[in-house]
């Protein structure tokens, strides 16, 4: 089914940029514009000047960050600075990090796939998307002719980790134990014989994206504006590919993080109204904040088996709120017709279409200004605390075979329903198109 292919990668010279951890930077998506500065400070070839360039208040149709950041690949591929791997490649690329003071590996494998539509089922997106930026990554592509940073897809094949496996011996082409407290090994896998076993492995199987749907997105409609300016039509060329890092579902260093609601913006009678509303949907249990251990309670009360379980804070001060849904038949019949009944019996479509849609009447037109996300159930509690916000939901993170079998299905959860954790950074190795 998918068509994966070696690529001839580009990446910093390590002779001349010896510390990765002061160029590479996190994925356009999550940079701040606080630290977007802080990037740009912090190396005059950092790859935040690729990934997310400034704009500027001088800015034109013909000197805009896009521009600016083309004209920067050109210069540093003419000092050196990037440089081309010779031969094309399969990437093997482990990351290692810390989550909650555990040590984590998560091992991928970097490719070219070529892009298909998503009604071939090749490749299966599992949540839905916003327009803006679909936009900006169309601009940037057309800019650099480049993939910067890779779409995050899983697989499953556990024969293709044991082939991995055999490549780990040979020296790392990139091998980097402190990149802002994560490492970073790669190794270019150059041997026809392996390449194409691991082809073979992947081939007969569909991708589901994980992370840069977006990026996926924006790259189909890159493919068909670049063949209509095509002078052939081989379905060979780079604009029909696309680079993906790929992970086995089953890999132990998959974290998925759920992105906790924020709300802000309610107007006071409607926030009166809420607990009376949720009663009438939720068996409620009260949880004092200060209650000993309050977030192994918090954590225990969400991963409960029977039933859909959320967590609210904000009514009041000093308790948390654990909503139990009575009827999921009830609540299904609430829910947008299209979807599926998994769909239906998800705790964050629950909460974005019973307790924001209806019972808060937020609107998509209100979204922008009064929703927002955490992946910390503290650090949400905290913000309301301090005021920033009025409300958290807090959500159960979702499992692999929830999203394999949403994506199966043809359809799609809501918009920021998971987080894989840590994002791959931009700058590692990239793709061009040309």
């Amino acid at each position: 089914m998918a068509d994966i292919r070696p690529f001839r990668s580009v990446h910093y010279n390590q002779s001349l940029l010896k510390d990765l951890s002061a160029v590479i930077c996190p994925p356009y998506d999550i940079i701040s514009p606080q630290q977007q500065q802080e990037l740009h400070l912090k190396s005059d070839y950092n790859f935040v000047r690729l990934e997310s360039a400034r704009e500027l208040p001088q800015d034109t149709a013909t000197d805009n960050k896009f521009t600016r950041s083309a004209a920067t690949l050109e210069r540093w591929l003419e000092q050196g600075i990037l440089q081309v791997d010779e031969k094309p490649a399969f990437y093997i690329h482990d990351h290692n990090f810390t989550h909650r003071g555990k040590k984590y590996r998560r091992r991928s494998i970097i490719v070219r796939v070529r892009l298909e539509e998503w009604d071939r089922m090749v490749v299966l997106p599992h949540e839905g998307t916003l327009t803006e930026p679909r936009g900006e990554r169309l601009s940037l592509l057309w800019a650099l002719k480049a993939n910067t940073s890779p779409i995050l897809a899983l697989y499953e094949g556990r024969q293709v980790q044991s082939l991995l496996s055999k490549q780990e011996r040979s020296r790392p082409l990139i091998n980097s134990k402190n990149v802002n407290g994560e490492g970073h090994r790669v190794w270019a896998v150059t041997d026809a014989g392996a390449i194409n076993q691991i082809s073979s492995s992947l081939a007969g199987q569909p991708l589901y994206i994980a992370d840069g749907h977006h990026r996926y997105e924006s790259a189909l409609t890159y493919r068909t504006e670049s063949q209509t300016y095509s002078t052939s039509a081989s379905g060979e060329e780079a604009f029909n590919f696309v680079m993906m890092e790929l992970v086995d579902f089953a890999d132990p260093g998959l974290i998925i993080l759920p992105p906790h609601r924020l709300v802000r913006g309610i107007h006071k009678s409607v926030l009166d109204e809420l607990m009376t509303k949720l009663e009438v949907f939720f068996e409620i249990e009260e949880l004092p904040l200060d209650t000993p251990g309050v977030w192994r309670q918090v954590n225990d009360s969400l991963i409960e088996p029977d039933g859909v379980r959320l967590v609210l804070f904000g009514p009041v001060s000093d308790c948390l709120f654990v909503l139990k849904l009575r009827d999921t038949e009830a609540a299904s019949q609430m829910m947008p017709y299209f979807h599926s009944e998994l769909y239906k019996k998800l705790g964050v479509s629950i909460v974005d279409h019973i307790i924001l849609e209806k019972l808060l009447a937020l609107s998509s037109d209100m979204e922008k200004e009064s929703l927002a996300y955490s992946y910390d159930a503290a650090d949400a509690v905290s913000r309301v605390l301090n005021q920033e916000y009025q409300l958290t939901f807090l959500l159960n993170p979702a499992k692999t075979e929830v999203i394999k079998a949403i994506a199966d299905a043809g359809d799609k959860m809501p918009r920021k329903s998971t987080y894989f954790y840590p994002k791959s950074p931009a700058g590692l190795i990239f793709n061009r198109l040309v």
